[in-house]
């Protein structure tokens, strides 16, 4: 698990301000840090599987309820073969070593994506992991695998046109929180938080309509590099913020800021 003396040096959940309830990562930079010490990309994949688990016991210290993860998107399949191979390499190797550890500590795990074409082990593993852990009550890690966030949002547009089809729903009450309520996880928090690394602003397919209203933080580090100080220093840059929700500064639930089921997870 994460290296303690970065645990150790936080500030305290009551410290930082404002926390967000739901928090996602664009975990950029594995490539490039491995060529950076002219190592094979396949060294960067596995150093981001440590950051990630700094990740999750730092967003577990600050009380996050939930924390999305773009682990594998609908694009990567473009990658290379033997990269995409190693990419699932990893999958299983963190369902054997990470899984059980993460259920004894009470973390729920989730999945949103495609399940389609995946190879039947890997879809067979998240199975797994979603039913091991689903009783629990703490944070709830959400894995994005083989997911995009145009494809979820045509999901949701296709499930809805079929029940206009089929006379269950007029088309005017197709709305934003009718389309939210047909996203991959609609019961999660509102994304308030969306953090990208390696110094790239952009993103890239991810969380979409969720993003809507999120606050996005864009830090310089490779994802290798990310650990517990990082997520606190993104956490501090999101309490020093005014979040509005294009309103002015009342409560933002008077201004018409989206209703949960219209963010969706």
């Amino acid at each position: 698990m994460p290296r303690r003396q970065d645990i150790t040096k936080l500030l305290a959940p009551e410290a930082i301000g404002a926390l967000p309830r739901h928090v996602g990562i664009i975990m950029d930079g594995n490539g490039r840090w491995a060529r950076a010490r002219g190592l094979p990309r396949s060294k960067g994949h596995h150093a981001g599987m440590k950051a990630l688990r700094r990740a999750v016991e730092a967003a577990d210290h600050f009380r996050v309820e939930a924390l999305t993860i773009y682990s594998f998107s609908a694009e990567n399949w473009a990658r290379p073969k033997t990269e995409v191979d190693y990419l699932f390499s990893l999958l299983r190797h963190f369902v054997r070593r990470d899984v059980d550890d993460l259920h004894r500590r009470n973390v729920r795990i989730r999945i949103i994506g495609e399940r389609g074409g995946l190879p039947e082990d890997i879809s067979r593993l998240l199975r797994h992991c979603e039913e091991l852990t689903r009783a629990n009550s703490g944070l709830t890690l959400v894995v994005a695998f083989n997911y995009g966030g145009r494809q979820e949002i045509a999901q949701a547009a296709r499930q809805l046109a079929e029940k206009v089809a089929r006379g269950e729903v007029r088309a005017q009450d197709i709305t934003p929180q009718a389309i939210g309520a047909h996203l991959h996880a609609p019961d999660l928090p509102e994304l308030d938080l969306l953090i990208r690394t390696g110094n790239e602003q952009r993103l890239s397919n991810f969380l979409l309509w969720q993003s809507a209203y999120a606050e996005l933080v864009f830090l310089p580090e490779y994802w290798p590099d990310f650990d517990a100080l990082s997520f606190q220093r993104a956490l501090l840059e999101y309490a020093a913020r005014e979040r509005r929700f294009g309103g002015l500064k009342e409560d933002p639930r008077k201004v018409g800021a989206p209703a949960k089921a219209s963010q969706g997870g």
